[in-house]
C-alpha cells in the first residue's frame, strides 16, 4: 500500500521501529476463483466475508499471543480515539487489524479470536482498509523514536485553541481573486513576533 511506504511510516519501518505485514485472505480461499465471500444465512442483501480464509490468514501470521490485540474494523464498533491508541501502544506488542467488506464478517471470527470491533468514525466506508491505515498511523507515531520529539504529538503540545499557526513570510501578499489586480497583506500576529513567551502562551490559550 502506497501510504505505508511514505513519510513517517516509511521511515519507521526502515528504522525497524514498526513492522507492518499485509496478508490477503484470498490466498487462503478454497474456492477455485479465490472468492472469500458468500450469501448470508437467513437472507438479506449483500455478501458476507467467510470465516475460514480470515482465520487461516491470521494463523499464518503467527503473531497471536498474550501480547496481541485483534481488531475488526466495523462501523458498529467502539469509537477509536487517541486514548485507545496510547493504551494499545503501551499494552500490546502485536496488533492484528481485520478489514471488513460488504455486509460484514462471519460472526464466528470475532468469537474465535476474541476480537474487538472498532470504528474510526460515525460513517460507513466501502471497506476497512482506510480505517486500518488510520489506526496504523495513530499508533505508530506514539512509539519511542518514531517522531523526533514527543512534543511533536499535536495533542501533547501547546497550541492555539483555534489551531492557528504561522510561518514565513511575515507578510503574505495575496490577491483576493484572479480578476483583481489589487493585493492584500496578510500579517503574522504581532504577539508571535514579540519574543515574549508568556504573552505568546496567553494568546494561544485564548485564540
Amino acid at each position: 500500500m502506497p501510504y505505508l511506504n511514505s513519510s513517517m511510516l516509511w521511515k519507521a519501518q526502515k528504522d525497524k521501529k514498526i513492522f507492518v505485514k499485509v496478508i490477503n485472505p484470498r490466498d487462503f480461499s478454497k474456492d477455485k476463483h479465490k472468492k472469500v465471500d458468500a450469501r448470508s444465512y437467513g437472507g438479506g442483501p449483500g455478501m458476507v466475508l467467510q470465516a475460514e480464509p480470515i482465520l487461516s490468514a491470521i494463523r499464518k501470521s503467527r503473531i497471536t499471543n498474550h501480547k496481541s490485540l485483534t481488531i475488526i474494523l466495523s462501523p458498529r464498533g467502539k469509537q477509536f480515539t487517541n486514548t485507545l491508541a496510547g493504551n494499545w501502544t503501551r499494552n500490546y506488542k502485536n496488533i492484528i487489524l481485520i478489514a471488513g467488506h460488504y455486509e460484514g464478517i462471519d460472526a464466528r471470527v470475532k468469537k474465535i479470536l476474541k476480537a474487538k470491533e472498532i470504528s474510526v468514525g460515525p460513517y460507513t466506508l466501502t471497506g476497512g482498509e482506510l480505517p486500518a491505515m488510520v489506526i496504523v498511523d495513530a499508533i505508530s507515531r506514539r512509539l519511542p523514536g518514531v517522531l523526533g520529539k514527543y512534543e511533536s504529538l499535536e495533542e501533547s503540545r501547546v497550541s492555539t485553541a483555534s489551531g492557528e499557526v504561522y510561518t514565513r513570510p511575515e507578510v503574505l501578499k495575496w490577491p483576493p481573486s484572479k480578476r483583481s489586480k489589487k493585493t492584500k497583506n496578510y500579517k503574522v500576529p504581532k504577539v508571535l513576533l514579540s519574543g515574549n513567551h508568556k504573552e505568546i502562551e496567553a494568546w494561544r490559550s485564548k485564540t
